[in-house]
């Protein structure tokens, strides 16, 4: 496994969190950008999905930065509320820019699930920040089996290019649902459907071969993405 260095990020209530840095092995392939990636509600950034995303798009040319929310760092299983958890993502944003060149360069949040919502949320409060995109990696559009409790109100005021990564049996939301509000945003969002992946991009069938190819065809389509939108 490719070696991670941590970043001590302080936070307004005096605390502070810990961030793992990947960085772009190989210069030659490097991008010259960064993704700051949270993770998701229920398992931190050194989950084996986060950890192995943020190894792959390094190892494909992203200085990619991971962090854990106050409710993850303390160990506590309930997740602070979007207050605190956007004033964290904020704090991280703040020292990857004051860490990381090619943040200054290009700099690229979102997360899985609730890390990716979060950094939506931070983005369209603040037309200021410096955010070049954002990839959302199954985006919690609704609750499961509560299609009617969106979550997208605020997307049309996040106002930068989108990149959703979505399952086709996520029932957090289907391709299809967030279809229905993608002409609502500008610049125009990205889609990327997963056919026969869950919340997580998992097959219902155990196919190790084929899991492993949809992995990658992501991490392939992220940085491609992000490659195409970095100034």
């Amino acid at each position: 496994m490719k070696s991670q260095s941590e970043l001590r990020v302080p936070l307004e209530t005096g605390a502070a969190t810990t961030a793992l840095v990947y960085r772009c092995a190989v210069d030659e392939t490097c991008a010259r950008a960064a993704l700051i990636l949270a993770h998701g509600a229920g398992a931190g950034q050194r989950s084996t999905f986060m950890v192995d995303f943020a190894t792959a798009l390094s190892d494909m040319g992203l200085d990619v930065v991971t962090f854990n929310f106050p409710y993850t760092e303390q160990r506590r299983k309930i997740p602070d509320r979007a207050p605190v958890l956007e004033a964290c993502y904020r704090a991280v944003i703040a020292a990857v820019r004051d860490e990381i060149e090619s943040a200054r360069r290009a700099l690229f949040v979102g997360g899985k699930s609730m890390g990716g919502r979060i950094a939506t949320q931070v983005a369209a409060a603040d037309a200021s920040l410096p955010v070049a995109g954002l990839v959302l990696l199954g985006y919690p559009l609704h609750p499961p089996g509560r299609a009617s409790e969106r979550r997208d109100k605020h997307l049309p005021s996040v106002q930068r290019p989108m990149l959703f990564v979505q399952g086709t049996r996520d029932a957090f939301g289907t391709p299809d649902e967030l279809s229905a509000i993608l002409p609502a945003l500008t610049p125009p969002a990205t889609l990327h459907p997963v056919a026969q992946g869950d919340h997580s991009f998992k097959l219902s069938r155990k196919d190790p071969a084929g899991q492993a190819a949809i992995y990658v065809a992501i991490q392939r389509t992220i940085v491609a993405w992000v490659r195409a939108q970095a100034p």
